[in-house]
């Protein structure tokens, strides 16, 4: 009779040729390209659902869950267009905006390209708006002389001659009446060199001015000498450095009450142009056209 150990010996002969079939089974399978074999070879890229069938793995295989992928946005919405708006604009500035681009179109292509018919068409164009252009000057013409108000030339200096004449006389009759009135309260500061030939001419007009107006010339010197027209005068006593005169003859209105002075220019000047500079800085409003030109210091 058989011992155990002889037992035991048969047994395990019998699980090596079993276990020897059945991997010659699956190498078999595997080469003739079996379905089982198919299976295995999708099982790594199918991850946990098929995992279990998988003989390589097992039942208690362990399988790390997918990561999850933030979903993609999703692309911006593309603006809606929005609705053309109707023109409400007047018709002719419509057509005046489409003939003037048009006209600057053609000039541009006569420029460019200077041929006959360029430059005809471009010429034929600017014609046609040079006439309707002189149209509206002979239709502005005619409404200003039906209206007054709107009549340009009944206003300031006239164009007329004769009308010239009279327009000049009133004025410096104006003029004349309200220098003789500032002459109550205003005086003229006149700043000279003795060594300056420009003040030297100047100075006899001013005497004159004085004399025929009433309003007073008070004549500084800044080199402290000086004229034969003012043998009377003041030396500077830093007013022409405080009033930023760096030219002579220089000439301002100043009134003393109030410490208001105000430039009247430089330079040789005609009665005239005084009357009508004296008259300008005078008039009400006048500071606030240039403000930086008139000072106020003490002057007593």
């Amino acid at each position: 009779m058989p011992t155990a150990t002889t037992r035991s010996a048969s047994r395990l002969l019998s699980l090596l040729a079993t276990s020897l079939a059945l991997i010659t089974a699956a190498v078999s399978a595997a080469a003739q390209g079996q379905p089982g074999d198919q299976v295995a070879a999708v099982a790594p890229s199918t991850t946990q659902s098929l995992c279990w069938l998988d003989h390589r793995r097992g039942w208690h295989f362990y399988e790390d869950p997918e990561v999850e992928l933030p979903p993609k946005p999703l692309p911006p919405a593309k603006p809606l267009a929005k609705p053309k708006q109707p023109d409400t604009r007047a018709p002719e500035l419509v057509e005046f905006e489409a003939l003037q681009k048009r006209l600057e179109e053609y000039r541009n292509i006569a420029i460019i390209r200077p041929t006959e018919s360029n430059v005809r068409r471009y010429m034929e164009l600017e014609a046609r708006v040079v006439r309707q252009a002189s149209y509206f000057a002979d239709v502005a013409q005619r409404v200003a002389w039906a209206t007054p108000n709107l009549d340009m030339t009944l206003e300031g200096r006239p164009v007329n001659a004769q009308a010239i004449q009279v327009y000049d006389r009133e004025v410096s009759t104006d003029r004349q009446k309200s220098v003789a009135m500032l002459g109550r309260s205003h005086v003229i500061f006149f700043f000279f060199r003795s060594d300056c030939p420009y003040c030297h001419a100047f100075a006899p007009t001013l005497e004159a001015f004085q004399a025929r107006h009433g309003i007073q010339v008070v004549p500084i010197s800044v080199d402290g000498g000086g004229l034969p027209n003012f043998p009377t005068f003041r030396r500077d006593n830093g007013i022409a450095r405080t009033l930023q005169v760096t030219q002579v003859p220089a000439v301002f209105l100043a009134e003393p009450y109030t410490g208001k002075i105000s430039p009247l220019g430089y330079g040789v000047l005609s009665e005239s142009q005084l009357l009508e500079r004296i008259a300008t800085v005078a008039a009400p409003g006048a500071d606030e056209m240039v403000p930086s030109a008139t000072r106020h210091i003490s002057l007593r």
